[in-house]
């Protein structure tokens, strides 16, 4: 898996983690203030498929999304903090669109629970990305390559079948792709919606992240001169890479699901509760389920499907034995 090498650019993506877990431009012609609004063109298939659609900055979509965080929702300390750093963000970029088949279930608690998704990770060998729990909705971050964080969930709210959330994080990094050390703060609002099905019937899922960065001064020219293009890139690909992932995972939920229950079992970092839910969750969604096969047995064949893409033969192979 694509791994960010700065705490800007996982605090860029990092929700998708979160999960998190993706729309962009083609949203303007929508009604940006609600999920089913912002996708409802491309769920429709008024979208032109022809046409990449690689994120925007623009200032219309700015308007919209900070319309969409809605200040007055959120207590006193959180609104301050967030409206500090949406005035004087250092960039804004909302991410292009993903729309993936995932069961919705598996999709919302992997928003609401991110530190499992990556517990995962870690069992794979597949991220060196850290997400550790500090309390209800709060994590630390650390990413293995010079960057550290905490990051809380300052709102969540369900609309429709979709949902909304809203991150506001802070941390810093210390590496080679910046001569000063970074600190800062970021914005990260989430909104989803199910898509269209799939031809097969699988459910789908549209994703939409707008991220806002606010650099403190000393970082500021290195972000705005020479590190920008690399946020962008960056940011659109890792969220990719995560929405593939959990594509990946809810299919093997709806053919394995005791693979993946037990899998959830191996989660070390995980909570007891949090481990149970997923198996549940898996077991919900299964579909034209394997034969049985025993417990290790099935969860050593939904790590190898899991890990496929993004380790290299000798990795599968030792992750085999």
């Amino acid at each position: 898996m694509s791994t960010a090498h700065s705490w800007i650019v996982v605090c860029t993506g990092v929700i998708a983690l979160a999960a998190a877990p993706l729309v962009a431009a083609a949203t303007d012609a929508g009604d940006g203030s609600t999920v089913a609004g912002a996708v409802a063109g491309a769920v429709a298939g008024t979208a032109d498929p022809s046409r990449a659609d690689v994120g925007s900055s623009g200032r219309e979509s700015r308007r919209r999304a900070v319309d969409a965080i809605q200040l007055d929702r959120l207590p006193e300390a959180q609104r301050r903090a967030v409206d500090g750093c949406l005035r004087k963000a250092t960039l804004y970029r909302r991410l292009p669109v993903e729309t993936i088949v995932c069961d919705a279930d598996l999709l919302d608690f992997a928003l609401e629970k991110p530190e499992t998704i990556v517990d995962i990770w870690r069992v794979l060998g597949i991220s060196r990305l850290a997400l550790d729990p500090t309390g209800p909705g709060q994590w630390r971050l650390s990413d293995g390559y010079g960057t550290v964080g905490v990051l809380r969930l300052v709102h969540h709210e369900r609309q429709g079948r979709g949902g909304l959330l809203l991150f506001h994080g802070r941390g810093a990094y210390t590496g080679p792709l910046s001569p000063k050390n970074l600190t800062g703060t970021c914005v990260i609002l989430v909104r989803h919606a199910p898509a269209m099905p799939a031809a097969d019937g699988r459910e789908r899922q549209m994703m939409q992240i707008d991220s806002f960065l606010d650099v403190d001064g000393v970082g500021l020219e290195i972000v705005t001169r020479t590190l920008q293009p690399l946020i962008v890139r960056s940011a659109a690909a890792n969220l990719h890479e995560i929405c593939l992932f959990m594509s990946t995972l809810s299919a093997s939920a709806r053919t394995n699901p005791e693979g993946v229950a037990q899998l959830a079992g191996r989660l070390g970092r995980t909570a007891p509760a949090d481990q149970q839910a997923l198996a549940a969750i898996a077991r919900r969604a299964a579909k034209d389920v394997r034969p049985a096969a025993g417990a290790a047995a099935a969860a050593d064949t939904v790590q190898l499907e899991l890990a496929s893409r993004w380790l290299s033969a000798d990795e599968l192979d030792a992750l085999r034995r």
